[in-house]
């Protein structure tokens, strides 16, 4: 079974940064697409980033653009997110996903099958 752990949530003040992780195992395929999305208190689930196998392409959240980058390490099954200038409205669970379906949007939560438990990022 695949598993995805995420870390690096916490408490952080606006204009700070965090740098959150995703260690995945049980992937039999190498470099699977890897997705961070966040849900906040009575939103819906939303995707922030996106990047595949290799690492050459990213997608981004217009919110999040020009402030999160996100990155992979093959060689540690771990993919991250760098949040910088962070401010209130980033505050949410934020999950980490793999095994997009072929074709499916990025963006759109049921185009992943496997996700972790979410890491919590509050902004004050």
């Amino acid at each position: 079974d695949v598993q995805l752990v995420e870390s690096g949530g916490g408490s952080v003040q606006a204009e700070g940064s965090l740098r959150l992780s995703c260690v995945g195992s049980g992937i039999t395929y190498r470099g699977p697409c890897m997705g961070w999305f966040r849900q906040a208190p009575g939103k819906e689930r939303e995707g922030v980033a996106s990047i595949d196998g290799g690492g050459g392409v990213t997608y981004y959240a217009e919110s999040v653009k020009g402030r999160f980058t996100i990155s992979r390490d093959n060689s540690k099954n771990t993919v991250y997110l760098q949040m910088n200038g962070v401010n209130p409205e980033d505050t949410a669970m934020y999950y980490c996903a793999t095994d997009r379906l072929y074709g499916g949007t990025w963006f759109v939560d049921s185009s992943w099958r496997s996700w972790g438990r979410g890491t919590q990022v509050t902004v004050s």
